[in-house]
């Protein structure tokens, strides 16, 4: 009788884990989109002969280092640049260019740069499928001598509808970072 019961108790915990769900739905497999590991960013701004490279590299990703900033030398005031923005990841050898999947997926980023008022301003000069700015290309105006810190923000998934966000307002952007850096910037006269 102890065998009857054992038995038949291990055969009701069999049917239990073996039962048929009632999600008769099959499971829908959704790609995901996986996050690029960015290592590398670089901001080059160019005015005639001149041209001057901000670079960012965190070659240990997420690991404690902090990246290694550098800026070629400083900017002259009230000067028109011509700028770009590039970024790698360096952890692959050779190096992959994530730029082109920014610009392909142009509609889903957006680059910002934020910098005090005293620095000069920032004017996006490409656009998205949708006539929104993404801001691998852009014009800096720099002002009268002085130094700050420029934030170079990559957005997956901006707001580009929200307010300021199409001038290069970060606020009501949203979105995920997917790189930051922060240059020093030195503009002499």
């Amino acid at each position: 009788m102890k065998n009857i019961k054992i038995t038949t108790f291990a055969l009701l915990a069999l049917a239990a884990f073996t039962s048929c769900s009632d999600d008769d739905n099959p499971q829908i497999y959704i790609p995901v989109n996986e996050e690029e590991v960015i290592t590398t960013v670089t901001t080059t701004l160019t005015n005639g002969g001149t041209t001057i490279t901000l670079t960012s590299r965190d070659l240990d990703g997420d690991g404690p280092d902090d990246p290694v900033v550098t800026v070629s030398g400083p900017l002259a005031a009230n000067t028109t640049y011509t700028g770009t923005v590039s970024f790698l990841n360096e952890l692959d050898s050779p190096a992959e260019d994530i730029t082109m999947e920014v610009e392909e997926e142009g509609t889903e980023h957006q680059i910002f740069f934020q910098a005090p008022a005293i620095l000069g301003d920032f004017t996006y000069t490409d656009t998205d499928a949708n006539g929104k700015p993404v801001g691998l290309t852009f014009t800096y105006t720099t002002g009268n001598a002085a130094t700050g810190e420029l934030i170079v923000s990559l957005v997956h998934e901006p707001n580009k509808d929200g307010a300021g966000v199409a001038d290069g307002d970060i606020t009501n952007a949203g979105g995920a970072t997917d790189a930051q850096v922060v240059y020093p910037i030195e503009i002499m006269e």
